[in-house]
């Protein structure tokens, strides 16, 4: 009995002892330590959650992160990094291991990496080139041709930085305007091939179809140095879709409230060395007159596209070839005369545009290859108003070689183009035609130089000459700086030219009507210089994925042309002065799970100094925002809701024009081969005629003012798209 008191003593002696070495504290540290998988680098900036505590840590320059205070329970650790796969660690508290090391490894691309870029002729990676370029292309893309299926004008117009300008009040006739600068300094490209210049510009927006776009690349600032003159506020270069190994074949049906109907198909395939694609269309709408004044803001039109493609894949060398035919009618006006053909305004443009397109890409070797280019257009336009016609043929073509060599730390090309630009007016009373022959010759040499795997530095120089206004010399220089992988910074600056002629905004609003030639024995071509900076930089915050762009620029353009009145007839001279645009473009990218939204900011100053007067640029809006929202589910549906403001702008009589909100909706459901899409545009009935004048005089006899808001107002269109 006396043993057995001293055993039981001595086992609560023990007992006692190790309650006291067991901390009494239930709280406990856990360090996280987050390294590259490969080089076992330090991840800094990479971001540990514990979902359930609500606690989100961020890596410190070891890639360390340290929790205190943890109670004891089973916990779920989150580990994430931009460009890395994430991972997840189950740790059960307390435990004697207080130090974990989480390798990360890359995942796949993200989308906007994989878009591979060719504006700037050197086919890279989008993350990699030190140009600046914006793209919209595979979801975006098909989100917003589902918006307006028959023409491009959407997809740029709701772009941060790009605003698409109405040029007529009744025919929807519109040009694309980049940071404030007029449409007339925008190069406008199909596949690298300039072919939507001078006139044959006037209708571009409104005559390209979505469905056959890959993607469009779009360049601000000076971009002459690239395609010569024109690109002096920026370029956008259309993509079409190529052969690939999977078939396609889809259609595209839409309808509006409007009266509009669209109807598109795609057919594309690669056989063994031959691959083709064909797209057609028909587009077609009837007048429509929502402010029940008399006159259209949608136009009677009717057009036709078809649009073949061939190419032949050897070992070496590679070509294809392609044409394009568009045919319009479209009438706008009165609608008592577009209807029963009594007495009243009336504005009828008939288009045709053919254009060819020819390239051949040659191996010489593992690092070097040729291009040649070419293509040919030709444009005719008839622009009938009472008691006037304006009539005209443009003839156009482009022939470009070109050279690369690719190094280990520098890729050059070398290269000649050729480009004439033949306009004749066809109607045979005018006494002072708009005639002109224009040749320009260019040579250019370009190189991007790897000076380290965080620095690229892209450089390039044009020369071109032209008989009737001498010779341009245009450099530029570009810089991508990679800090890390969340941060990239670009700066960019170059030069540009455009050669004078009587094509712009002003002049299609008169529809060229008492405007004289331009006089080339005064005349000089606009020249710009600018530069843009842009701060890149993505994250993740938690479960939230954030990314912001931040881009300021500057283009100052020396003199433009401008309409002066002399009586009876008016003539473009160039200005005593010059035009300033500065400003900057915010881009904020969030994303949770199924949603997305995408926030964009302009401010935009754009002015003149002409004879050291100093006035605000017409038809500029100083603030713009765009507003979308994206719910989608992969595979399934997809809800998005959209708004976009726009501040007051000075109009050309010297009014002021209204600020207003534009908001939409839109949604489509989607199956295996087919999908159903419905859009509700402006459905707050946003229009122009509503709060402000859109003509002065009688409606038999209207001046039109500017169109500075929408016309058309609240439009719903929805269809089918079919892939099978």
């Amino acid at each position: 009995m006396k043993f057995f008191a001293t055993f039981l003593t001595i086992l609560l002696l023990s007992i006692k002892v190790q309650s006291q070495e067991v901390p009494t504290t239930s709280n406990h540290t856990i360090k996280i330590v987050v390294r590259e998988a490969e080089e076992k680098k330090p991840l800094a900036g990479a971001t540990v959650m514990i979902p359930s505590l609500k606690k989100t840590l961020v890596a410190d320059s070891n890639g360390a992160a340290l929790f205190t205070q943890i109670p004891a329970g089973k916990y779920t650790f989150k580990i994430s990094f931009v460009g890395y796969e994430n991972q997840e660690i189950v740790i059960n508290l307390p435990q004697k291991n207080d130090y974990f090391e989480i390798l990360l490894s890359h995942e796949e691309e993200h989308e906007e990496e994989e878009v591979i870029v060719t504006s700037t002729r050197m086919s890279r990676s989008i993350a990699d080139i030190a140009t600046r370029v914006e793209t919209i292309s595979g979801e975006e893309l098909t989100e917003k041709g589902n918006m307006k299926p028959g023409d491009i004008r959407m997809l740029l117009n709701e772009s941060t930085g790009i605003q698409t300008q109405q040029t007529s009040a009744t025919s929807y006739n519109s040009s694309i305007r980049i940071q404030g600068l007029d449409g007339r300094y925008t190069q406008i490209l199909r596949d690298g091939f300039p072919l939507y210049a001078g006139f044959s510009g006037g209708l571009s927006l409104m005559q390209v179809a979505p469905l056959d776009l890959k993607q469009i690349e779009v360049i601000k600032g000076s971009s002459s140095t690239l395609y010569g003159g024109g690109a002096i506020a920026g370029l956008v270069n259309l993509v079409s879709k190529t052969p690939t190994k999977e078939k396609e074949l889809s259609f595209l049906a839409n309808a509006t409230t409007a009266g509009g109907l669209d109807l598109s198909g795609f057919y594309s395939e690669q056989f063994s060395k031959v691959g083709i694609t064909f797209f057609g269309s028909r587009n077609t709408s009837n007048a429509y007159d929502p402010a029940g004044i008399g006159l259209t803001a949608i136009p009677k039109f009717e057009r036709y596209t078809i649009h073949p493609r061939l190419f032949f894949s050897g070992n070496k060398t590679k070509a294809n070839f392609g044409l394009n035919y568009i045919t319009e009618k479209r009438l706008g006006g009165s609608m008592d005369y577009i209807k029963n053909g009594s007495l009243g305004y009336f504005e009828n443009n008939q288009t045709n545009r053919l254009t060819s397109q020819f390239q051949l890409t040659h191996q010489i070797n593992e690092q070097s290859n040729f291009v040649f280019k070419n293509s040919y257009s030709r444009f005719n336009r008839s622009i009938q108003i009472p008691a006037y016609e304006f009539k005209g043929l443009q003839q156009t073509s482009f022939s470009e070689a070109t050279y690369q060599y690719k190094a280990t730390k520098h890729d050059w090309i070398i290269g000649t183009n050729f480009i004439t630009d033949h306009f004749k007016e066809l109607n045979t009373t005018v006494a002072n035609s708009r005639d002109y022959q224009f040749n320009t010759w260019g040579i250019f040499i370009q190189n991007t130089w790897k000076a380290s795997e965080i620095l690229s530095i892209e450089t390039g120089l044009r020369g071109d000459y032209v008989k009737q206004f001498g010779f341009e010399l245009l450099p530029r220089i570009a810089a991508i700086l990679k800090a890390n992988a969340q941060l990239t910074l670009r700066l960019g600056g170059g030069m540009g030219y455009k050669t004078p002629t009587v094509f712009n905004e002003e002049a299609e609003k008169l529809h060229f009507r008492n405007i004289r030639p331009i006089d080339q024995l005064i005349s000089i071509n606009e020249r710009s210089v600018g530069g843009n900076f842009d701060i890149n930089f993505r994250t993740r915050l938690g479960e939230i994925g954030f990314a912001v762009n931040q881009l300021f620029f500057y283009t100052r353009l020396n003199s433009p042309l401008v309409l002066v009145n002399s009586g009876t007839s008016s003539s473009f001279v160039n200005a005593n002065g010059f035009i300033s645009t500065k400003g900057m473009e915010t881009n904020l990218r969030l994303s949770y799970e199924d949603f997305k939204l995408f926030i964009g900011y302009t401010y935009a100053d754009v002015n003149t100094q002409f004879n050291n007067v100093k006035n605000w640029f017409p038809l500029t809006s100083r603030h713009r925002v765009n507003n979308v929202l994206m719910y989608e589910k992969e595979g399934k549906f997809k809800i998005g809701a959209e708004a976009y403001y726009f501040s007051p702008q000075q109009l050309s009589d010297g009014a002021m024009g209204k600020s207003y909100w534009i908001f939409g909706l839109m949604a489509e459901k989607i199956w295996n081969n087919f999908s159903l899409f419905i859009n509700f545009e402006n459905f707050t009935d946003t229009r122009q005629t509503k709060f402000d004048t859109i003509y002065s005089g009688s409606i038999n006899n209207p001046m039109f003012r500017d169109i500075y808001a929408p016309v058309d107002g609240f439009v719903i269109n929805g269809g089918l798209k079919l892939r099978l």
